[in-house]
């Protein structure tokens, strides 16, 4: 059995039954999941490849087995997951929801000057 297999097999057991003791939080966190996941400005694809990239910051060998999992269903390349880990190795630590929010408004203001910029402001 392969290593995403066999993570997948061991946590199989344990997670059900967690899943069974609070299932609204586990409600909740699959429509989370959902919503983060569902295809936007982003392909699921890529945000696979994301999750996948944060799952080797936070060395969550499940969430690694999920996301590489869920990578390939969605037509993700071996390149595409090599080069989403790389930048992993950048950023091992991963971001906290304040970085985040302070990367979110630092983006929106860039967008905005280049509007400006192009002539669209």
């Amino acid at each position: 059995m392969s290593y995403g297999e066999a993570v997948r097999e061991v946590l199989r057991a344990p997670t059900r039954a967690l899943r069974q003791a609070i299932p609204s939080v586990y409600q909740g966190y699959r429509e989370l999941h959902d919503a983060a996941l569902a295809p936007g400005a982003l392909d699921v694809r890529t945000k696979e490849l994301i999750a996948l990239a944060i799952a080797v910051s936070k060395e969550c060998d499940g969430c690694i087995a999920a996301h590489a999992h869920a990578a390939v269903r969605h037509g993700a390349s071996p390149q595409e997951a090599a080069e989403a880990i790389g930048v992993a190795f950048l950023m091992n630590g991963g971001p906290a929801t304040v970085y985040g929010a302070r990367a979110f408004a630092a983006f929106t203001e860039f967008q905005a000057q280049r509007a400006e910029q192009d002539g669209g402001g």
